[in-house]
């Protein structure tokens, strides 16, 4: 059941992302970008990535520990994709670029409590999912610089 809930969160933070995140519109290709910003196709090989190891973590960790760390990792990646996606929808439809990265850097500091909890079912799981934290860190300083410069 446990595990079930996880990839249904991996699912929401799917569909929610792919509702909201529109990279081919005038107004953010209209953005200032900061002279680090990542090529398109970084986007597109990390997140399909991150979202398979999410829902992988989430089968791994219900499967390996007992029910208090079980609930506190799918609560704190409840409330990590529920920030993912304020994120999203504050960055594309309202333009509030701030509180986009106000979002962004809550998934990166929940994501610690991930990693912390992750590693305790499977070191590998652990190393599975630190390209995930650099990202949403790398992705909340990118945030951040869209806000700055614009």
């Amino acid at each position: 059941m446990a595990s079930g809930i996880g990839i249904v969160l991996v699912f929401v933070y799917v569909i929610g992302s792919g509702l909201w995140v529109n990279t081919r519109d005038g107004w953010y290709r209209g953005l200032n970008q900061p002279p680090w910003q990542p090529p398109d196709f970084i986007f597109g090989l990390i997140w399909p990535y991150n979202f398979v190891v999410l829902g992988i973590a989430a089968v791994v960790v219900s499967n390996r520990l007992s029910a208090v760390p079980v609930i506190a990792y799918l609560t704190v990646f409840a409330l990590s994709v529920a920030a993912a996606l304020t994120w999203a929808f504050q960055f594309y439809r309202p333009h509030n670029l701030e509180a986009a990265s106000i979002a962004l850097s809550i998934v990166a500091a929940l994501t610690v409590v991930l990693l912390m909890i992750a590693a305790r079912a499977s070191l590998p799981m652990l190393v599975a999912l630190l390209p995930y934290q650099i990202w949403v860190i790398i992705a909340s300083f990118l945030s951040w610089s869209y806000a700055r410069l614009n």
